[in-house]
């Protein structure tokens, strides 16, 4: 392997719906038109512009969540990068996605039949545990239950469950500050188990993929990261959230390159239109509207990350 810059048993998986990406467009559509179409119907919406040409070998697979999509960006990393290359891109960029959810139909396929994949690192908060069931999306479940959660509630429940009850600030506040140094062992396993979850996953995905493979580390943050108890934020720590350097070490030797991108160019990214994110359908507060991207990559980072992926991933296709 050549480094660029960084030196479980299955679970039955609940259905998930896959419009998400319907719900970016219907958030943004005054900024961007996300070109959306479907592999298969009933599939995920993806970004566009869909290849011309889908045959084996015709295009580069681009794998990750809404920092591949691309929000809020006419021109992400995928087709800037394509663009570059002169080989049409395929981006595989679906909403809060998890390794393990490109184990799966269709996305196997279409791995199957790329000249080249670039696997974005992705969330932590999309794998399993003893708790929850991820189906390698951001939606969880938990086990003997039928409601489907954002993985922020699911979290913050599990993580401030015993301050349940506790109603005066004060000693709320001196309670949390106590639980999350000295106790919460079961929230402290839970992170145990989905890192290891998101290991194993990610590195069979890695191994099923027989094209030649780049994975790249996208982020405002470097993959240093160490969890602290008091509050979601410090929990999950910037996107990707749970993922420190121990997983992406544990995952890199299965790619062929590895690939660091840590930039905020551009970052908040003022909007020329202001949108609601309520409008996306994920139960957002209907008074909350953005006038800036604060959270998703600018599109000066998606510049970055293109330029720092292409002699990687054009020595991929040479090799090829």
């Amino acid at each position: 392997m050549h480094r660029q810059a960084f030196v479980c048993a299955r679970r039955a998986r609940p259905r998930y719906p896959a419009a998400v990406s319907q719900g970016y467009q219907n958030r943004d559509r005054a900024v961007v038109d996300y070109d959306l179409w479907q592999a298969v119907p009933g599939g995920d919406w993806l970004r566009g512009p869909r290849p011309a040409d889908l045959s084996p070998g015709s295009y580069v697979a681009c794998v990750g969540a809404a920092q591949t999509f691309g929000c809020f960006v006419e021109r992400p990393w995928p087709q800037l990068l394509a663009d570059e290359l002169g080989v049409p891109a395929l981006n595989l960029g679906v909403a809060g996605a998890g390794p393990a959810l490109f184990r799966t139909e269709p996305f196997r396929r279409l791995l199957r039949g790329a000249r080249a994949v670039i696997f974005q690192v992705m969330s932590g908060r999309s794998a399993d545990n003893s708790r929850f069931t991820s189906g390698g999306r951001e939606r969880l479940q938990v086990h003997g239950g039928d409601d489907m959660r954002s993985a922020d509630a699911a979290w913050r429940d599990a993580l401030h469950g015993d301050l349940a009850g506790v109603q005066n600030p004060l000693v709320r506040g001196a309670r949390n500050r106590l639980l999350a140094t000295f106790g919460r062992r079961d929230v402290r396993r839970l992170v145990d188990e989905t890192r290891a979850d998101w290991v194993t996953q990610f590195r069979a995905l890695l191994d099923e993929t027989t094209a030649p493979t780049a994975l790249l580390w996208f982020s405002r943050r470097t993959p240093h990261h160490r969890p602290r108890y008091h509050s979601l934020r410090a929990l999950f720590g910037e996107f990707p959230q749970l993922v420190d350097e121990r997983m992406v070490g544990a995952v890199a030797p299965r790619a062929d390159r590895y690939v660091e991108c840590v930039t905020s160019r551009g970052s908040p990214q003022p909007l020329a239109t202001p949108v609601r994110p309520a409008d996306a359908g994920t139960g957002a507060d209907p008074q909350l509207v953005w006038t800036h991207n604060a959270y998703y990559p600018s599109p000066q980072m998606h510049e970055d990350a293109a330029a720092a992926l292409l002699e990687p991933v054009r020595a991929l296709l040479a090799a090829r």
